[in-house]
């Protein structure tokens, strides 16, 4: 059932061979074809771009105001690239290797080779765009390392690097737009994808101004929707992140790859209310320079600069010395945990750890130091009030990014023919961790380079008899995504969505974390049936369907977190092993450590949808590992 179409041949030349070998749709011909990009990150923006450029009919959907807002924007940190700059040893390999090993060997070699090889023309087609990547005395382009690697490949713009990204994309999007090749459908939320005889041709929105349920008939439909951190309910996502478009995808028959593989990240503005909506991303870029410590003492009151070197723990120096407080995201942001399970946590809730710069600051320089982070050190000073040039930083682990999403083949296509899915919004390429500065990597990889060569080879391959919004498919999809907003309106009872979100999240952030056990996920899956049928008997929305309704668009949503975190927990409790960031308690080694079980996981875990209330089925796509060979991570 899962066809991966790989090519063959040598891991180097499998994408060349594989270019080489898809159709191609005459440059006369492009014109007569569309297709429909939802979302207008960097995935979406970079593809819709690129195939408006083409030639193609594009019709590119947000539901912000404006693609500049698209949740891409908060990557601050850096994207890698192998261009060996520094001539310290890196290489398309290595950032190969160094990516499977960081993905703790759940990702497929074929698609990570890929990856690497792409991230050196992302580089050069960003600053052909004019992105203002920060730059040495001598001209060149600057890096800096992050966490998981040993050599230094991350480019960045202070911090603001996806950000600049982005408006690079947007750039080229715009340009398209003017040309009259993509039409932007702004404030418009995909709420279903139509499918006739098998295949996708089209999707059904709500405009989410006026609350007109629309319906949009293409040859190909391509999801750029980001991740789905917001099940947890506090993440460093914006507020409208969500899973509804891969999620109402997944009931339509596309299977839902390794949803319990979520990543934690380190470097948080730890929480400082039970009121709080949403946590703060500091850049992992930031553990370049700054150190991470505890006290070594439980239940320290003195404030940081009051305790002495001898009473500090530096923890992540001590354990891993090789990678110190760059080691990956998912061993950075455990340790912590452990240090403040231990009682040795900072700040008012005891759910913080310190993240110093005083050693930088007197190696480097104040003035150094504000170059590089300044805007960072800004963002934290006016959440907190606290100056982190001068009182170290806190910081707490926070549900950042979803290595789970949509299974893909390896030419991004789901398993619906003609459903195409791209950057977070499908499965690939990190495997169950991802490392720092990967995902604008892999968002631009899938957008600039890869959908618009599968795209028009899935055209060029595929007898496409016309169809328009008349179809009985059309309609019979439009009137169920009426009765489901008329279903959600009509049950009137005392609950509000954020209340159901909010419950939920704190089931999924306690059993199905940064830690997992058999007991916690069986209490989990026990509890979401239950909150879920809560939820449709006791939702309550205020105002109608045909205006602006906020309150309407959270329970869309709220409605299918609901049923994907069970899915993440089902997930999560079959697989009795560690891997990268799903820890399971009962699978770690003498130290602590997280203990993998090749024998009997190395597979991508790929879910059927079969009803609500009914159990999924569980597809394996095997892994195998020629050029990396298998081995336990160990950054010690």
């Amino acid at each position: 059932m899962l066809e991966t179409r790989i090519p063959s041949g040598p891991i180097e030349q499998k994408w060349d061979k594989c270019r080489f070998e898809m159709k191609l749709v005459n440059p006369a011909n492009r014109r007569k074809h569309s297709i429909i990009v939802v979302g207008a990150g960097l995935a979406g923006a970079a593809a819709a771009a690129t195939l408006g450029q083409q030639g193609y009919q594009v019709h590119c959907f947000s539901y912000h105001d404006t693609p500049r807002r698209a949740h891409s924007i908060a990557a601050q940190g850096g994207i890698n690239a192998a261009k060996n700059y520094r001539n310290d040893g890196d290489s398309v390999f290595r950032l190969f290797k160094d990516t499977v090993k960081g993905g703790d060997f759940r990702a497929r070699e074929a698609n990570v080779h890929r990856l690497a090889e792409i991230s050196v023309n992302i580089i050069d087609q960003c600053v052909a765009q004019g992105v203002p990547f920060a730059r040495e005395y001598g001209g060149l382009l600057d890096n800096r390392s992050f966490g998981g690697v040993q050599v230094e490949r991350t480019f960045y713009a202070r911090g603001q690097t996806g950000q600049q990204l982005l408006l690079g994309a947007y750039q080229a999007l715009e340009e398209q737009i003017a040309a009259g090749r993509v039409t932007m459908h702004i404030r418009t939320e995909l709420l279903d994808v139509v499918l006739i005889n098998g295949i996708a041709r089209g999707i059904v929105t709500r405009d989410l101004v006026t609350g007109q349920v629309d319906c949009h008939a293409a040859d190909v439909v391509v999801l750029a929707t980001g991740g789905y951190s917001n099940v947890f309910y506090l993440s460093t996502n914006a507020k409208a992140s969500n899973c509804t478009a891969i999620w109402r995808a997944h009931r339509r028959g596309a299977l839902f790859g390794n949803p319990c593989f979520t990543q934690i990240h380190p470097t948080c503005i730890p929480l400082s209310s039970e009121q709080q909506s949403k946590l703060t991303l500091m850049s992992e870029s930031l553990r370049n320079d700054g150190r991470v410590w505890v006290p070594k003492k439980k239940g320290e009151t003195r404030s940081a600069r009051d305790i002495p070197e001898s009473e500090r723990d530096y923890y992540l120096e001590n354990r891993y010395p090789n990678f110190g407080n760059l080691v990956p995201r998912d061993v950075a942001s455990r340790n912590a945990k452990e240090v403040c399970d231990e009682g040795r946590g900072v700040g008012p809730r005891g759910q913080g750890v310190y993240l110093d710069f005083a050693d930088a600051i007197h190696r480097l320089g104040l003035e150094t130091v504000r170059e590089k982070y300044g805007n960072l050190f800004d963002i934290y000073q006016r959440i907190t009030g606290e100056d982190a040039y001068t009182i170290p930083m806190r910081i707490y682990p926070a549900p950042h990014y979803t290595m789970g999403g949509l299974w893909v083949d390896y030419h991004l296509m789901s398993t619906i023919p003609g459903l195409f899915v791209s950057g977070e919004a499908n499965f690939s390429d990190h495997g169950a961790n991802r490392l720092g500065a990967s995902a604008l990597m892999q968002g631009l990889a899938d957008g600039y380079f890869i959908i618009p060569s599968t795209v028009p080879d899935y055209i060029a391959s595929t007898k496409l008899d016309p169809v328009d919004t008349s179809h009985p498919e059309f309609k019979a999809t439009e009137a169920e995504v009426k009765d489901r907003i008329n279903n959600l309106l009509t049950i009137r009872g005392k609950r509000s969505p954020d209340s159901f979100h909010k419950e939920l999240g704190k089931i999924v952030w306690d059993n199905c974390g940064m830690a997992r056990s058999d007991a916690g996920l069986r209490k989990a899956l026990a509890r979401i049936p239950e909150l879920r049928d809560e939820f449709w008997q006791n939702l309550r929305i205020v105002g109608t369907g045909e205006e602006l309704n906020q309150g309407l668009e959270k329970a869309n949503r709220v409605s299918d977190f609901l049923e994907l975190s069970e899915l993440m927990c089902m997930d999560a409790l079959q697989r009795t092993e560690s891997c990268g960031g799903h820890f399971r308690v009962e699978s770690q080694t003498a130290d602590g450590e997280a203990k993998r079980n090749d024998e009997d996981f190395a597979y991508t875990a790929a879910w059927e949808w079969k009803g609500s209330g009914n159990t999924p089925v569980l597809h394996k796509e095997p892994l195998t590992f020629e050029y990396v060979p298998l081995s336990q991570r160990s950054y010690k």
